[in-house]
């Protein structure tokens, strides 16, 4: 038996993004980092964002592990951020950032939903390593987060019952 699988219709601006990524790369002087994804599933993003004092995003760059879909989601956010206040940065929903990069198959929209999960844990993290609380930074994760730890948490569930079969 032979399994074929058709290649996604991915449009020209994802392949365009994928084939040259903006802002791919570690940057050694970010003000913050996050991470999102699980390297057991493939799709994995760091974000490295460097803000200034008026909490507004100088730089951003990222290293991706995945498909053309989550290079390319990753490579729009960056995009999308830079200059941004990082109150702007945390309304970008993945909708956006799908509809930024021209759209994407249904079955990639986890990349979206990553690539914003992770900045929103970026910017989490920097204001909690301030001990700051702005007004506009609910307590409650926000949908792209929830997503991102429900997908991190079934990577972790499937890798275990693969080790547990493994050892049968």
């Amino acid at each position: 038996m032979t399994i074929s699988r058709m290649p996604l219709p991915y449009n020209p601006k994802v392949l365009e993004l994928f084939r040259n990524p903006k802002n791919l790369g570690k940057m050694e002087d970010a003000t913050v980092t996050a991470v999102a994804g699980n390297p057991l599933c493939g799709d994995m993003i760091t974000f490295y964002l460097k803000i200034n004092e008026q909490d507004i995003v100088e730089k951003a760059t990222f290293e991706s592990y995945g498909c053309a879909a989550n290079i390319a989601t990753s490579s729009i956010v960056t995009e999308m951020i830079k200059g941004m206040s990082l109150e702007d940065a945390w309304n970008i929903s993945w909708k956006s950032v799908a509809e930024a990069v021209g759209g994407l198959p249904s079955i990639k929209f986890h990349c979206g939903i990553l690539a914003v999960g992770a900045l929103k844990r970026a910017i989490r993290k920097y204001h909690k390593n301030k001990n700051a609380s702005p007004e506009w930074l609910k307590e409650e994760l926000s949908f792209e987060e929830k997503q991102a730890l429900e997908e991190e948490e079934l990577a972790k569930m499937l890798a275990r019952r693969m080790e547990k079969a493994g050892e049968q």
